[in-house]
Parts: structure tokens; C-alpha cells; sequence
């Protein structure tokens, strides 16, 4: 690998940028409308990718950080009549601030212990969604209005409901959080992360304060984690608890693994064909699950550090 040509890596984020632009004229409605949502959760792999890629923090509780956002969305504009700028703000807000009370917790602890913690928290924000669910909706969630999910802009107004302002609200939100992540990876506190990824002691060793820094990370994951479930609220107009289940904590970890882990287009190529697969087999089969199994355990055999992990050992070793 070598920094003679530092342009390559932005050359190549804002080409797959400029890609997802051009799609969206391109695209028939349907595959417009799930490449929209696929960008989305792309940012919530994304997050989850700064935590366990680059810190090499397992954590299985990201669905509360995801929910953080999507509650307190979808729950101000639905119930105090909030815009959309200021919900989405709570949303950040919400995601920020309880990834820095859990960071300060679970950071206690390390390996094991640190993902049976964060599940824990997890179950616990899970539950409390059910309790209130008078608020929440509990189980049946709730429908934000279409009214409601209008961004006006002075005297222009977005309707967040129309395909096409839906479409490049999420690519702006995708590509906004990827030039982000791709900054905080190629700068000098990305490297802290990474080499407290691979010896935690030895970083100490050198002087770095590894609970601030892993802190740091906690919070930035959780916020564009919340980033990500605010927008799935405003964009798509719904708020459930499905969203805060052990399943949403699994799903970022599987889109991160199969995409590459510490890559960052890695998890937008990991939840694209993750989607895809299973959008295509179960219309041939019930049995789709099984297809998809096969297909994970072949990716995994061919590709064992994921899709662009492996491409980057094999050929292009100058990918972030």
C-alpha cells in the first residue's frame, strides 16, 4: 500500500456517490424505492462498522442506538408536532447522548463481556418501548403522517413522501456520513482506533488515553447509527419495535462481515447484497432462507474477509 496517490480513495467515494445519483433516473420505481431504503441502513452498517471494524468492539446493542434516532424522531413529530429538522435533531440528540451513558458503562469491560453488556442494554431499551407503549405503540408501532413529514425550506417545501426527494434525501444522508467516516479513518485519530484494534496495551504503552478514544468512537458510531433510524422515521414514515430487537443488532455485524469489515464502502456492499439476495430468492421459494445460507457460507469460503475486504488484500491494497 502505498500514499502516493491519497486522491484515489476520494476519487473512488465520490464516484460511487455520483453512481447512486445517476441510478436514481435510471432505476424502475421499485428497485428505486429499496435502493432508497438500502441506503439508509447502509449508515446504520456504516456506524456499526466504526465500532466493531475499526475498534474491534463486538457489540450486539447497536438496534437501541438505530431505535434512539427512530423514537425520538418519529415520537416528536407524531406526538409535539415537530418539523422535520427539529425531530430529525432530537433523533441525533437521542443517539448521542445514551451511546455516551453506555459507553461509559460497557467500556468497563472488554471482549465477551463488552457484547453481552451492550445485548443487555439492548434487551432493557427493548422492553422499555413495550412498557410505554401507550407513547410508542409497543409492538404495532406507529404511522408518522404524511402531513407531517414535510422539510420546508424557507418558502420551498420537501415532501419527504415522494419517491424521488425520499431517494436523494437518503443518498445525502449516505454520502454525507461516508465522506465523514472516510475523513475520521484516513486522519490521525482513525489510526489511534486502529491500533487500538490490534494492541490495546502497546497504544497505551505509547501514551494514548484508550477509554477517551474508544469513548469517542462509541458516540460517533451511536450517533450515525441514530442518524440512520431517524431518517428510516422521516423518510419512510414508521416507528416500531421490531427496529430495537436483538434481529437489528445482528443484521449491521452480518451487512459489516459480509461487505468487509474496517472498509468503508464495505457495509453499503455488504447490506446491498445481503438485500438483494433475499429479495430475489424468496420469489422463486419459501425456502429462501436456505438459498441465503448457502450463499453466505460460499461468500465466506471465497471471501473470508468479507467482499471488499478481500478484494483489498488480493489486488487493491490503497482501499480505506
Amino acid at each position: 500500500m502505498t500514499e502516493a496517490s491519497p486522491a484515489k480513495p476520494y476519487a473512488l467515494h465520490l464516484g460511487v456517490i455520483a453512481l447512486l445519483f445517476a441510478l436514481s433516473f435510471v432505476l424502475p420505481d421499485y428497485h428505486h424505492g429499496l435502493l432508497a431504503r438500502i441506503m439508509v441502513l447502509a449508515v446504520f452498517a456504516m456506524g456499526y462498522n466504526m465500532l466493531f471494524g475499526y475498534v474491534g468492539l463486538l457489540s450486539l446493542g447497536h438496534a437501541m442506538f438505530f431505535s434512539a434516532g427512530l423514537y425520538g424522531a418519529g415520537l416528536t413529530v407524531y406526538h409535539l408536532g415537530w418539523n422535520v429538522p427539529a425531530a430529525f435533531a432530537a433523533g441525533l440528540a437521542c443517539g448521542a447522548l445514551l451511546a455516551l451513558v453506555i459507553g461509559l458503562l460497557a467500556l468497563r469491560t472488554t471482549g465477551v463481556a463488552f457484547m453481552i453488556v451492550t445485548m443487555m442494554f439492548a434487551q432493557v431499551f427493548y422492553l422499555v418501548i413495550l412498557y410505554f407503549a401507550s407513547w410508542t405503540g409497543g409492538d404495532q408501532g406507529l404511522v408518522v403522517q404524511q402531513a407531517a413529514r414535510v422539510l420546508v425550506l424557507g418558502s420551498a417545501s420537501l415532501d419527504l413522501t415522494n419517491p424521488t426527494v425520499r431517494y436523494m434525501s437518503a443518498l445525502a444522508l449516505f454520502s454525507i456520513v461516508l465522506l465523514i467516516t472516510l475523513a475520521i479513518v484516513r486522519s490521525r485519530y482513525g489510526r489511534v482506533l486502529v491500533a487500538i484494534r490490534e494492541n490495546e496495551e502497546r497504544t497505551k504503552m505509547l501514551g494514548y488515553d484508550t477509554f477517551s478514544n474508544k469513548l469517542i468512537a462509541v458516540v460517533v458510531s451511536g450517533t450515525i447509527c441514530a442518524a440512520s433510524g431517524a431518517a428510516y422515521a422521516l423518510l419512510f414514515g414508521y416507528v416500531g419495535s421490531s427496529f430495537a430487537s436483538v434481529q437489528y443488532s445482528i443484521l449491521p455485524l452480518l451487512w459489516v462481515l459480509l461487505g468487509g469489515a474496517a472498509t468503508t464502502l464495505g457495509p453499503l456492499i455488504g447490506t446491498l447484497f445481503m438485500y438483494y439476495v433475499i429479495d430475489i430468492t424468496s420469489g422463486f421459494t419459501s425456502a429462501y432462507l436456505l438459498i441465503v445460507g448457502i450463499a453466505l457460507i460460499l461468500l465466506v469460503l471465497f471471501f473470508p474477509k468479507g467482499i471488499l475486504g478481500s478484494i483489498r488484500q488480493r489486488w487493491l491494497g490503497w482501499l480505506p
